[in-house]
């Protein structure tokens, strides 16, 4: 003998009304759904993304969805890990740019142009320099354009200097980082 279960089968618009309620309940009450910008969303790598959401408003949870090992772990130490989570980067340029970084957004952190100086890329240590710091005259000792571009935005230039960076993902990262 077989047991047959009754089965419940809701109205269309029953299943319909579930559906979006629960998808309305999804955003209403994730933290990261409410506060990032809307910026993040027009960068197309996934990684990226996902940096951009965590580190402009949204939480530490966004860095998972990260597969870069590099990348998950500046994002987390930018997003409330702290500078300890910037000894997981392998490149010392990276890890060297992320705890200036980290200490420079602790309120009495101050300065922390001092980590820049571990930085062999120059364009990259004056970028450090000017965002953790030094102010915009060091974005002038920067070479390329888009990130001479990033820096002038970053140090007051506000989100109009983001319209000369040609690289489409770092103009979105770039708009989102200035407007948060």
């Amino acid at each position: 003998m077989s047991q047959l279960q009754p089965s419940i089968n809701p109205s269309p618009w029953a299943a319909h009304l579930f559906r979006h309620g629960l998808i309305c309940a999804l955003f209403a009450f994730a933290p990261w759904a409410q506060a990032q910008s809307s910026e993040c969303g027009f960068i197309k790598d996934p990684d990226r993304q996902a940096y951009c959401r965590a580190v402009n408003g949204g939480s530490e949870a966004q860095c998972g969805f990260i597969r870069d090992s590099d990348l998950q772990a500046r994002c987390r130490a930018e997003s409330g890990g702290g500078a300890a989570q910037c000894g997981f980067i392998r490149d010392k340029d990276a890890q060297a740019a992320c705890r200036a970084s980290v200490q420079s957004q602790r309120p009495s952190g101050g300065t922390s142009s001092g980590q820049c100086g571990f930085i062999q890329d120059a364009d990259q240590q004056a970028h450090c320099r000017a965002t953790t710091g030094g102010g915009p005259g060091q974005c002038g000792f920067i070479r390329n354009l888009d990130l001479q571009a990033l820096c002038r935005a970053e140090t007051g230039g506000g989100a109009g200097q983001c319209g000369f960076i040609k690289d489409r993902d770092m103009q979105a990262a770039c708009r989102a980082k200035v407007r948060r």
